[in-house]
């Protein structure tokens, strides 16, 4: 099978059609930060703020469960709060704006991703750019259940162990603004690139560097990683919040082991 012909285009050719395409993303972006800035008292309110109220429905939840599976952690049940105080004059203002800016990312992350697959689209065989579309579709689902997790487990999580913890109890905890969203916003997006993983070993498989026997090899070694990275993530230490980030990011490894191909038998 023969690669696209596109010889006829220069390098100042390409380099024009990626001027276009990063201004398409750009333009696009702008319109949808532009859109949260003018919105983002409400999605404070009800969506990022959420998780440091007592009526956050993860936090209802468990302590609904607590009372039949006694199974949770102290930190996890009995009424929370955080008080999130500001102590810089402008940074409410930064906030406003750069949050904007990284929900208009990660919410044009499909058509950032369209963009850029336009721009190698003609260097691709047929058969890549069959597989290319099923790539798009499951990379943009994984990362956006990616996200999900982070906000929905992870970063609550994390937040009711840290908020709660004291080292002496003369010392009050006091959030700051920029503290609060910057583990927010890191946990959120560093939860869709690991959730990523598939695809990314899908990729690797294509182009022959990964084969089903690497994990079939290293699983054991995987688990000690993979339980690590849950204990950085989740500080707590505790089994229970442990299991609640492992068991996703394992549950990847699998998935992971499933689209690779095996290693062709030499002959």
């Amino acid at each position: 099978m023969s690669m696209p012909n596109d010889s006829e285009m220069t390098f100042w050719d390409h380099l024009d059609v990626l001027r276009k395409i990063l201004f398409r993303i750009a333009v696009c972006v702008a319109i949808l930060a532009f859109l949260f800035f003018s919105y983002m008292k409400n999605l404070f309110d009800l969506v990022i703020l959420a998780p440091a109220r007592n009526d956050f429905f993860l936090y209802e939840w468990m302590n609904r469960m607590s009372k039949t599976l006694p199974i949770f952690p102290d930190f996890c049940v009995g009424a929370f709060q955080v008080k999130i105080i500001n102590i810089n004059l402008s940074t409410q203002f930064f906030i406003h704006m750069s949050t904007s800016f990284w929900f208009a990312l990660v919410l044009s992350f499909p058509f950032v991703i369209y963009q850029i697959f336009l721009f190698v689209k003609p260097a691709l065989y047929i058969h890549e750019l069959r597989n290319a579309g099923m790539a798009f579709f499951f990379g943009n689902l994984l990362f956006y259940i990616g996200v999900a997790v982070g906000y929905l487990m992870v970063f609550p999580l994390t937040l009711r162990f840290l908020a709660g913890y004291q080292l002496s109890s003369y010392i009050e905890n006091s959030v700051s603004l920029d503290s609060y969203m910057d583990s927010f916003l890191m946990l959120c997006f560093i939860m869709g690139l690991v959730f990523e993983l598939p695809l990314l070993s899908w990729f690797l498989s294509k182009i022959g560097i990964l084969h089903r026997e690497f994990f079939n090899k290293f699983r054991k070694h995987a688990i000690v990683i993979l339980l690590i990275i849950a204990a950085v993530i989740t500080p707590s230490g505790d089994p229970f919040t442990l299991l609640v980030v492992f068991l996703p990011i394992y549950m990847l490894w699998e998935i992971s082991a499933l689209v690779v191909k095996r290693k062709p038998v030499e002959t």
